[in-house]
């Protein structure tokens, strides 16, 4: 379940959302409702067929007799007017530029007057609203149209005033934000009558050259004549047919002109279209860092990897390996030539002590004819267990030259000596078939005083032998 709020929760986060999206904007329509306290502040509706807003126009924000247009900065040939706080009526229709604001016991929305004029005196606002209509219409300001910015611009083309306080702000910003980049100033007015043909000129000078990954297009601050320059169509038309990505940083956030709109990309301000084009290079170094870690700790892992699988192959290729077996081989061998040698060892012990016995009981039960007698079968004896033993050692000779036979003929050498040779293929493989090998390939033959590099001409199958 969601959270259930109170009034003011829900008010204040209306009027955090309210006035966030709408911190600054314009409102046409006709008064109704005019109230002048005696405060000084007026409070008022602006009305049209379909809907009502409250207004209140502080007594701080009102002027007295004006001496010049607020909007436009034209000074009034025939001498001071009265301002509109003093002229206004109910039934005036006029153009208000505020900010929403929520009132929070009343639990309404209301504008914040800060400047108000009278709709009959606002042509260069209707001259914007009518050139925004057509060039909208004509799809100039349409978002899937416009290009994404490249990143990180190594060659940047700046139109704008080369003395401006604009140019010195983009400047700055740049300066420690990505990794280095060119910089090129195509100095232009940005104010006046020649202003907007400079900068359309300046505009097509910067696609010609085709030097620039984007073009940026600033000015700073001012009234809505000082950068009217940059609502001129003919320099609307060179930026939407701009084969570069335009980005256009003029005025302050709240100045919205004909260039920002038809541009790929409206920055706030000449910083903030800075901003755009880089990151910040401390970013970039904590990103190339992580990247480094990043990189140490796979390429650690991949070794370790490599490693297993190494030792895994070294442990199974040495229990297949021909060395490895006749070191095997050599050691069954051994060990029965030792279980060989003491047997006859104990044998021969047994022997002789048995005649020793023999002897000492002949010599206690008979005499010295018998003892002779006995000597001589002893003998006698004596010759048959060498007989015996001499037999046991040639049958165990044959047995070990059987044995020194098998396992010389075990060697993968001695075949090489006779002649025959071993065939590798690159991998270490031996080929055993004519169907492990392709034309071309190269082969390694191992012969009995070293190995040949050789290169397969032709592959020929024959009969099995």
């Amino acid at each position: 379940m969601s959270k259930i709020l109170t009034v003011r929760e829900l008010t204040d986060a209306l009027k955090k959302t309210l006035e966030g999206a709408f911190p600054f904007v314009w409102v046409r329509g006709q008064v109704s409702n005019l109230s002048r306290p005696a405060s000084g502040h007026m409070y008022f509706s602006l009305k049209d067929a379909d809907a009502v807003l409250n207004c209140v126009w502080f007594k701080g924000n009102q002027r007295g007799d004006e001496r010049f247009d607020p909007l436009t900065g034209e000074v009034f040939e025939d001498g001071p007017r009265p301002s509109l706080a003093r002229t206004m009526q109910n039934g005036t229709e006029i153009m208000c530029a505020g900010r929403l604001n929520v009132y929070p016991p009343r639990g309404s929305y209301q504008l914040v007057v800060e400047l108000a004029q009278d709709v009959g005196l606002g042509k260069l606002f209707m001259e914007f609203e009518e050139l925004k209509k057509k060039l909208s219409a004509k799809g100039f300001f349409d978002s899937m149209r416009k290009r994404k910015l490249p990143y990180h611009p190594e060659k940047v083309a700046v139109i704008t005033a080369p003395s401006g306080a604009a140019i010195q702000d983009f400047l700055r910003i740049s300066g420690s934000r990505g990794w280095g980049a060119q910089i090129k100033i195509y100095p232009a007015l940005v104010q006046g009558d020649l202003a907007a043909g400079e900068l359309a000129a300046q505009m097509d000078r910067v696609n010609a050259d085709g030097w620039a990954d984007v073009i940026v297009l600033i000015r700073g601050g001012g009234s809505i004549e000082d950068l009217w320059a940059f609502n001129d169509e003919t320099l609307a038309e060179n930026i939407f047919g701009s084969r570069i990505p335009v980005i256009a940083g003029v005025g302050h956030e709240v100045d919205t002109t004909i260039a920002d709109m038809t541009a790929d990309v409206r920055a706030a301000t000449p910083s903030h279209a800075a901003q755009l084009l880089w990151p910040e290079r401390s970013m970039l170094v904590q990103s190339l860092d992580e990247l480094e870690i990043r990189l140490a700790q796979r390429i650690e892992q991949q070794l370790g990897g490599k490693e297993h699988s190494l030792n895994t192959l070294e442990r199974g290729l040495g229990w297949l390996s021909p060395v490895q077996r006749l070191n095997r081989i050599d050691e069954q061998f051994m060990g029965l030539t030792e279980r060989l040698d003491r047997a006859l060892t104990l044998k021969f012990e047994q022997a002789e002590r048995t005649v020793q016995y023999g002897e000492e009981r002949i010599r206690r039960a008979f005499g010295e004819e018998a003892i002779t007698y006995q000597l001589q079968k002893i003998h006698s004896l004596e010759n048959r267990v060498q007989w015996a033993g001499e037999t046991l050692l040639a049958a165990a000779e044959r047995k070990l030259d059987r044995a020194s036979i098998m396992l010389e003929s075990l060697d993968p050498a001695k075949p090489l000596e006779r002649g025959y040779s071993l065939v590798q293929k690159a991998d270490g493989s031996f080929v055993r078939s004519v169907e492990d090998v392709a034309q071309g390939e190269h082969l390694n033959v191992m012969v009995a005083d070293g190995s040949v590099g050789v290169q397969v001409e032709t592959v020929e199958k024959g009969s099995e032998v």
